[in-house]
């Protein structure tokens, strides 16, 4: 995206945002509470529309995109937007159906752990169990890039560790995967590239070591946004 300008009446929730993610990295994007993060992953997929700028994502803008550019696209959200009476294998097994080469669901089901609770309802499921699914349903279809946002919250240190490893396997095999993280130790164990997001604006980008430029990456964050969590 370049330039991205996003209003809220009077609130400016993005102010000239600018950065990239390429395929095969994993791009960690921190920032507070309120800086914008959520609404940048929203333009990316189109389900909002930028009042400034230009937003590209596998060349196409999200928000005109038809069906064939959205199957590229892997998405997911803060609140999940699960059917809240859907079980999840058939949940996944229907989405699997709208993709011409799905990742094959037994595989995401194993992969996440997600045995335990196959037939639950959604509206039953815990918050870390919600993640779980949530995910699964933003890899079923194969995407070529993938917004991650919050992916591990809520998830206790096992759960965390096995999404780790799986951000990392989907780079490996040149998926573009965007992820937003509140967590410093998450960003400098996954990110290929590192956006620092404050007031709408980005603050720094790079690699870790360009954007830290010699001190630890909580303290620049810190430094950056001026104290703010």
């Amino acid at each position: 995206m370049t330039d991205v300008v996003r209003r809220f009446g009077s609130t400016t929730a993005l102010d000239g945002l600018t950065w990239t993610a390429a395929h095969g990295h994993v791009t960690c994007v921190l920032g507070p509470n309120g800086a914008g993060k959520s609404t940048a992953v929203e333009l990316a997929v189109g389900l909002q529309r930028p009042d400034g700028g230009d937003v590209r994502v596998l060349g196409r803008d999200p928000w005109r995109a038809g069906p064939g550019h959205r199957g590229r696209v892997g998405v997911m959200l803060q609140d999940g937007g699960l059917p809240q009476s859907a079980r999840p294998v058939a949940l996944l097994s229907h989405l699997a159906r709208l993709y011409a080469a799905p990742r094959p669901v037994t595989d995401l089901v194993a992969l996440l752990g997600i045995e335990a609770f196959a037939t639950t309802p959604v509206r039953r499921l815990s918050g870390g169990q919600r993640q779980r699914l949530a995910l699964a349903a933003a890899l079923v279809g194969d995407p070529e890039i993938v917004f991650l946002d919050e992916p591990t919250a809520g998830l206790d240190p096992h759960a965390r560790r096995e999404v780790h490893a799986l951000v990392g396997d989907l780079a490996a095999r040149g998926t573009a995967v965007v992820l937003t993280t509140h967590s410093f130790d998450e960003a400098e164990r996954l990110a290929d590239h590192v956006v620092i997001v404050a007031a709408g604006r980005v603050a720094a980008r790079g690699s870790i070591t360009q954007v830290c430029a010699g001190m630890p990456l909580e303290e620049r964050y810190f430094a950056l946004t001026g104290g703010a969590a």
